[in-house]
């Protein structure tokens, strides 16, 4: 087959709205204190990583048990509070038609500690409802005021970091987003949030490390392999950002965008048949997107 010498003008896009899932799983659990005594009335904050939108505010029964239905799959940030102990936060992530179980164990706390963390807490809640009404300058006041009376908080930077993201302040993003990685290094969304933001800043070296260990984590986030796709595809991995593109396709058949970008790569390897249908797959299903016109020039080109 006669190689195929053309340019090819590739744009990435780095993409923070992902698709919205068709699927909803559950989480329940239980609270108990280091003796294993069921503790009610604990306070949860469930929120939900990509969405600030997505928030739920629980309570624990009278048997320490608490229960949420109708969350959309992914990565959650728990925060649980309850009078006379230290607050807590972990990372939970939420699977399709599956139920999360946990055991939660919380420590007793002195007074002082408890009313300072207790004050650092609402701060927080205060940034994030200010996240919440598009207000990030008020947000990240907030947050930082969180971040003075308990730097030990993960979860305040990984939002101080969401925060900073909306102001296209990359610098400080990337900043809180590796401070919550170093406080919480097996949270997947820290480490996705800082590969995004160092590939914005088109830090691509920097952000691979992060992408590769979030994948291995996340297998059912179409934007994420488009993005991974990109940041591969910058650093001349063709092979691999194919792979990545086309498992954005297989997790969301009608990602056109993800079609359109195997389809250049394919060219790239000299995979005619192989370009011609993925381009003809993206002009189906975005016929008026700003990228249709080259296609119908690249694929009028390779049926000659």
């Amino acid at each position: 087959m006669k190689k195929l010498n053309i340019f090819i003008l590739f744009i990435f896009v780095l993409s923070i709205f992902p698709a919205v899932a068709q699927y909803q799983g559950k989480i329940e659990g239980v609270v108990k204190n280091k003796e294993g005594t069921p503790l009610e009335g604990v306070e949860i904050d469930l929120i939900y990583s990509k969405s600030s939108s997505r928030y739920f505010k629980l309570k624990t029964d009278n048997e320490g048990k608490f229960t949420q239905v109708g969350l959309y799959p992914g990565f959650y940030q728990l925060n649980i509070r309850h009078s006379g102990y230290s607050p807590l936060s972990q990372e939970v992530r939420i699977r399709i038609a599956e139920t999360t179980e946990l055991e939660i164990i919380l420590e007793k706390a002195e007074k002082a500690l408890e009313r300072a963390l207790s004050d650092a807490d609402n701060h927080f809640m205060k940034g994030y409802k200010l996240y919440d009404e598009q207000k990030y300058e008020e947000a990240i006041s907030e947050y930082k005021q969180a971040i003075e009376k308990n730097p030990e908080q993960w979860g305040y930077f990984f939002n101080l970091g969401l925060a900073y993201k909306k102001t296209k302040d990359l610098d400080a993003a990337i900043e809180a987003f590796k401070t919550a990685v170093e406080l919480n290094p097996d949270g997947i969304s820290s480490v996705k949030e800082l590969g995004e933001a160092l590939a914005l800043a088109e830090k691509f070296e920097e952000a691979k490390p992060y992408y590769d260990k979030a994948a291995e984590a996340i297998n059912d986030d179409p934007v994420f392999y488009y993005n991974y796709g990109s940041v591969l595809n910058s650093m001349g991995e063709t092979e691999k950002a194919l792979e990545a593109y086309e498992q954005a396709a297989a997790i969301q058949e009608d990602y056109a965008d993800a079609y359109y970008q195997m389809g250049t790569l394919y060219i790239s390897l000299n995979k005619k048949d192989e370009a011609i249908k993925a381009l003809e797959k993206f002009l189906e299903l975005a016929p008026d997107h700003e990228q249709a016109p080259i296609a119908r020039q690249l694929i009028d080109y390779l049926r000659r």
